[in-house]
């Protein structure tokens, strides 16, 4: 892997969460430096190459959002319609079975292996790295992980999935079967 770039202004990441601060509210820091620390992890698996960082960046902006725009604890497939929806509408010209992959595979357990591999199987890495706080590193070095969390502080991103569980879900074990259920692939 190449060396380790942190980027900490991500202007297109700016414009594409500015529609949804909103309906983010008060999560949205939390969220806003997940998604930073995912697309630094997968950025980093892709040896920083740049003609992958529009569609990396985009993925993960919109990789949870259904969460907040349709308050959905299975919200793989509304946040893939809203990427692909705004991909569309904007004009990104981003390849959309990429976009959509990028999405639906993110909580795959097992290694993703089909078109478009390289970039879905980095994407799906960054964020088990950051879901699990670092737990599962898939390759990742322990001193990596700790620069980008040091870089972009969690501010409760995990306790908010939590909240979000238990409020959609009715409480926090019917949430998290829900979740379960929902959005992880094998």
């Amino acid at each position: 892997m190449s060396e380790l770039i942190i980027k900490v202004e991500r202007p297109r990441v700016e414009a594409l969460l500015q529609p949804y601060k909103d309906s983010i509210g008060d999560d949205y820091l939390g969220y806003r430096n997940h998604v930073y620390r995912t697309i630094t992890y997968a950025m980093h698996f892709l040896n920083n190459d740049q003609q992958f960082e529009q569609l990396v960046e985009t993925a993960f902006v919109y990789h949870d959002i259904g969460l907040w725009t349709d308050h959905e604890l299975a919200y793989l497939e509304p946040s893939e319609a809203v990427a692909l929806r705004d991909n569309e509408k904007y004009g990104w010209g981003l390849d959309p079975e990429l976009l959509q992959g990028a999405i639906h595979w993110h909580h795959k357990i097992f290694a993703y292996k089909g078109p478009h591999q390289k970039v879905i199987e980095a994407c799906r890495k960054a964020d088990w790295i950051d879901a699990s706080k670092g737990m599962l590193r898939k390759g990742m070095a322990k001193s990596i992980i700790k620069k980008v969390e040091g870089t972009f502080p969690n501010h409760g991103f995990h306790d908010t999935l939590l909240r979000l569980a238990k409020e959609y879900g009715g409480s926090t074990l019917v949430g998290g079967i829900k979740v379960t259920r929902g959005i992880v692939k094998w």
